[in-house]
């Protein structure tokens, strides 16, 4: 069977998940992003991303992150915890470029890659711990998290006190190698 190849059916079946979106409101995603979330069109197409984190605090956080951290070329990533629509939440690395830097949430194109498949969550996070591990594991000090989630440094620490008792891990390096671990 000869499939057409367009830009559509590339969208549609390419192998990580694919949103376009205009101020913060998804208009498009892809059969990955589907699957991968546990959605139908219906469920996304016209939804906020609010309903792709596990909370509200979160996706707000979140989008302050990426309007304070975006290159001059429009573009961002991170890995973070999402949520499926069946409540369950995982590992995604999630980068996207703004179509215009200057005003970062009127369009963008988002990937979507799921890594539960190399880290499982298995300790239960708050939403800032959430955001301090993932950025833990992207190698920022307690100054760089203070200064992209708006906290004081010393707050950082106490929060990394309580992944490293969550996790028992005795050091920041047994920590971030924790978290990787799954």
């Amino acid at each position: 069977m000869m499939i057409d190849l367009d830009y559509r059916t590339a969208f549609d079946l390419a192998p990580m998940g694919l949103v376009m979106s205009r101020n913060r409101l998804m208009v498009d995603c892809n059969q990955q992003v589907l699957a991968m979330f546990g959605a139908t069109r219906e469920q996304l197409i016209g939804q906020s991303f609010e309903v792709m984190y596990p909370s509200p605090a979160e996706y707000e956080r979140t989008g302050a992150r990426i309007i304070a951290s975006l290159g001059s070329d429009g573009r961002y990533a991170d890995d973070r915890v999402m949520k499926r629509m069946n409540g369950e939440l995982f590992w995604c690395h999630v980068s996207g470029r703004a179509l215009d830097a200057s005003n970062p949430h009127a369009a963008g194109i988002w990937s979507f890659e799921d890594l539960s498949a190399r880290r499982v969550l298995k300790v239960d996070f708050t939403g800032r711990e959430r955001e301090i591990a993932a950025l833990l594991v992207e190698g920022d000090t307690s100054k760089q998290i203070g200064k992209k989630l708006g906290i004081s440094p010393r707050t950082v620490d106490v929060y990394r006190a309580r992944l490293m008792r969550k996790m028992e891990a005795g050091s920041t390096a047994e920590l971030v190698n924790r978290l990787l671990a799954g």
